[in-house]
């Protein structure tokens, strides 16, 4: 194929999920379905925290802005594949799709480090407890938000000024609902090795720390929590983890299930279905989690509705 410039590229094709016009109307009451499911329940969340006076520390500092996130994250992701699912369509533009995969990189990698932060937020609570409003002031929670917010921009950008000096062929088909950064890369006609191993170290760099992070923070409060004296006291300390453990569970979970998927499948359609699981699957699960497993989140909600 002809080699085309990217400034002479008018638009990619999203394939979607399935290309049967039958189905149509039913993913799309599907994903609008999860879609409102997902900011309603991180919207309740937001509100209950922010009008319960009680929930005004760190630990629920970290959640909102994760609620937040997950309502940007799926917004990001989902809008698009239902307005073209309306109208019937397939395209979108060249810089609406750069644009998509900056979004992608940018919630995801704040997602990750809002994570870390909550899994050293409860080791601080579980094994420095009398320390913990010294440790966990508002200076260091800010600090850290703007830390996650920062890194995250970094790597988005970085990403998207290296797509923009490929060259792309006259097949740009998409085999996914979005504008995945890998898939936008293997279209490209010109030499993609600097794109692709920055992908794995940034990767590799970005995703591991954060999740040593989380490893460790667990490994001590495991530690921690089984010198506790009383069975009483080990129960109150592992259920204030129970809730972002399980959420932790689910996000590494399921990007690592579609990281294995793709590589041992070479369905892009397969890979598509299952990148489902990372991109919508948790944020509208991360609301249910908090509001079943924790108390303090169902009494706020209560009193709020």
């Amino acid at each position: 194929m002809e080699p085309e410039n990217q400034t002479d590229i008018a638009e990619f094709l999203l394939l979607g999920l399935s290309e049967d016009t039958e189905l149509q109307p039913l993913i799309f009451g599907l994903f609008l379905t999860i879609y409102l499911v997902t900011v309603l329940g991180n919207l309740l969340i937001i509100l209950a925290i922010s009008s319960d006076s009680h929930l005004h520390t760190p630990m629920y500092f970290f959640l909102s802005h994760l609620s937040f996130t997950d309502i940007c994250f799926s917004t990001t992701t989902v809008l698009k594949m239902l307005a073209n699912l309306q109208r019937q369509s397939k395209s979108i533009s060249y810089m609406d799709c750069l644009i998509q995969v900056g979004f992608v990189l940018f919630f995801a990698g704040l997602e990750n480090f809002l994570l870390a932060a909550m899994a050293y937020d409860r080791y601080v609570a579980i094994c420095h407890p009398l320390r913990y409003r010294v440790i966990m002031n508002s200076c260091l929670c800010v600090l850290l938000i703007l830390l996650s917010l920062v890194t995250s921009m970094v790597d988005a950008l970085l990403h998207s000024l290296m797509v923009l000096r490929l060259s792309f062929c006259k097949n740009l088909e998409i085999p996914h609902f979005f504008c995945e950064l890998a898939q936008v890369i293997k279209l490209a006609c010109s030499d993609t090795l600097v794109n692709n191993i920055l992908v794995y170290l940034v990767t590799s760099i970005l995703g591991g720390v954060p999740l040593l992070g989380i490893i460790f923070s667990y490994t001590q409060i495991v530690s921690s929590v089984l010198s506790m004296p009383s069975a009483g006291g080990r129960y109150k300390a592992f259920s204030t983890c129970g809730s972002h453990l399980s959420v932790v569970s689910l996000f590494y979970g399921t990007a690592f299930g579609v990281y294995i998927s793709s590589a041992v499948t070479p369905s892009s359609k397969k890979t598509a279905v299952a990148s489902l699981m990372y991109t919508v699957v948790p944020p509208m699960l991360n609301p249910f989690i908090y509001s079943l497993r924790n108390e303090d989140i169902k009494r706020a909600l209560r009193k709020l509705i």
